[in-house]
């Protein structure tokens, strides 16, 4: 029988460092799972991120086809690894189709999750196991880090006190696991990533111990160097200025890539 983990959130959470360690040492877990990540799921990924900000049902099925698609070339393993943050839908904080503003995964994420386990049965069995794993985070640090990551990457003009104040009813990662580990038919873990901080797989050893890789082994996997961690205040006020001064898309971006390269 099958095994499959589907970490599939959130973001900010940890979740580049934690692909980047299983992707570096795929060939030294190869006897223990099978890993894909980002790269793998890439159409897929997108699909159901934009599926969050139009959810309509033709978005379901783009996300659908291509997930079907990459699962057709997953070779069979008894231990199967799958890691996509936006297989829980778009980060909190961008807007919809109608102009809403995101503020929780728990809907697109339910119905995204419908179609990870139906297409996983479908490629693997029906008596596939299969567990959903969430990396969390404290809610107010998890929210600076969503407002710091939007200056960099939208045109958000909020400063973050204006930010927060749209989420009055924030629920954070650790209550979105929880909702979600209550609704899914499958069961469902999640690791605090303040719980993981200190150890040297990052956020990766929380997966290590689930999935209870051998100690020795464990030590002879070769560490990664954090990514995607918050940008300096100063940084993110500029980001916040140019956001304010620029409305062209192109241009902005441009001014945004400069200021990088000149640190």
């Amino acid at each position: 029988m099958t095994q499959v983990i589907v970490h599939a959130g959130f973001h900010k959470t940890g979740t580049t460092s934690l692909q980047d360690y299983f992707a570096r040492n795929r060939a030294a877990l190869a006897d223990h799972l099978a890993y894909y990540g980002k790269l793998d799921f890439r159409e897929a990924g997108a699909h159901a991120r934009i599926y969050a900000q139009r959810p309509f049902p033709h978005r379901l099925w783009r996300f659908r086809r291509s997930l079907r698609a990459v699962l057709a070339g997953v070779p069979d393993h008894p231990r199967i690894l799958l890691s996509r943050e936006t297989f829980s839908g778009g980060m909190p904080g961008h807007r919809t189709v109608s102009g809403r503003l995101m503020q929780s995964y728990q809907r697109p994420a339910r119905r995204l999750a419908a179609v990870i386990i139906a297409e996983l049965r479908r490629r693997f069995g029906p008596e596939t196991e299969i567990i959903f794993f969430y990396t969390t985070r404290e809610r107010e640090s998890w929210i600076r880090s969503v407002h710091g990551h939007l200056l960099r990457s939208i045109r958000l003009t909020d400063d973050f006190e204006t930010f927060r104040g749209r989420f009055p009813s924030l629920m954070g990662p650790e209550a979105e696991a929880e909702a979600l580990a209550r609704a899914l038919p499958v069961p469902a873990r999640a690791a605090r990533l303040e719980d993981y901080a200190g150890m040297p797989e990052g956020p990766a050893a929380a997966l290590l111990d689930l999935l209870k890789i051998p100690p020795a082994l464990r030590a002879r996997l070769a560490p990664v160097t954090p990514r995607n961690t918050a940008d300096p205040a100063p940084l993110q006020a500029e980001f916040l200025r140019l956001n304010r001064e620029i409305r062209d898309k192109s241009k902005l971006k441009t001014a945004k890539a400069a200021l990088v390269r000149n640190l």
